[in-house]
């Protein structure tokens, strides 16, 4: 059975910094491609990041470059998001993803997480 619970959300002052985190298992992590997207109330869930199995390849949102960073960690099976110079405009709920291709993972990943709500306070 597969799960992806992210962790680490909640709330900071703009111009602040956090950094999520996505469990993984019930897949061979090492060997999927990681994203995250968000989604704040009113609109439609958005790619944010992501990294290729091995972690050589990254792609980011053109909006986020710059700000964000996902990384992962193949011997814990964790995928984290490190947000820093965060905008009130960042604030949504976040979800982890995950797919067996670096492109699909962009569009419509196979499995997702339940999210984390990241707030952030002008």
């Amino acid at each position: 059975q597969v799960q992806l619970v992210e962790s680490g959300g909640g709330l900071v002052q703009a111009g602040g910094s956090l950094r999520l985190s996505c469990a993984a298992s019930g897949f061979t992590f090492s060997s999927y491609a990681m994203g995250w997207f968000r989604q704040a109330p009113g609109k439609e869930r958005e790619f944010v990041a992501a990294i290729r199995w091995n972690g050589r390849w990254t792609y980011y949102a053109d909006s986020l470059k710059g700000r964000f960073t996902i990384s992962r960690d193949n011997a814990k099976n964790l995928v984290y998001l490190q947000m820093n110079s965060l905008k009130p405009e960042d604030a949504a709920v976040y979800y982890c993803a995950a797919d067996g291709s670096e492109t699909t993972i962009r569009r419509m990943p196979r499995y997702w997480g339940q999210g984390t709500q990241v707030t952030v306070s002008s």
